[in-house]
């Protein structure tokens, strides 16, 4: 028998003109507490992003992607959020906030693999086609 787990998620956006309130998803961060995963999977269309902003700034974008990316790995490498639990680095993440990278609301479900359904989750909401 498979051993189901809630999770939470959220999707990443990348909104380079905050004003006109106009995004692309560009990823998804994932909390299973029983299984004890942050999970992220992002990936920037630089076409798309260019076709959305054609100024947008991809390098700072890229940075700052990255920077999620560390935090959900935790360990060192997420500087003073390495001292954060999973738990709180995610809420950290989704809170709400105005800028060019924002999270969605957080939305919930059950899986049976968090691993698998990060990506399941990537490809139906982030990946085209």
């Amino acid at each position: 028998m498979a051993d189901h787990c809630a999770y939470d998620y959220s999707v990443i956006r990348v909104m380079p003109d905050v004003a006109r309130g106009e995004f692309l998803n560009v990823g998804v961060v994932l909390f299973a507490k029983t299984h004890r995963a942050l999970l992220s999977r992002i990936s920037l269309d630089e076409q798309r992003l260019r076709a959305l902003a054609p100024d947008a700034d991809v390098a700072g974008i890229r940075s700052h992607l990255a920077s999620i990316e560390r935090i959900c790995a935790g360990g060192e490498p997420a500087g003073p959020h390495a001292r954060l639990s999973a738990s709180e680095r995610f809420h950290w993440l989704t809170a709400p906030r105005s800028t060019v990278i924002q999270l969605s609301p957080v939305h919930s479900g059950i899986c049976d693999e968090p691993e698998a359904e990060v990506a399941r989750l990537f490809a139906r909401l982030v990946e085209l086609g």
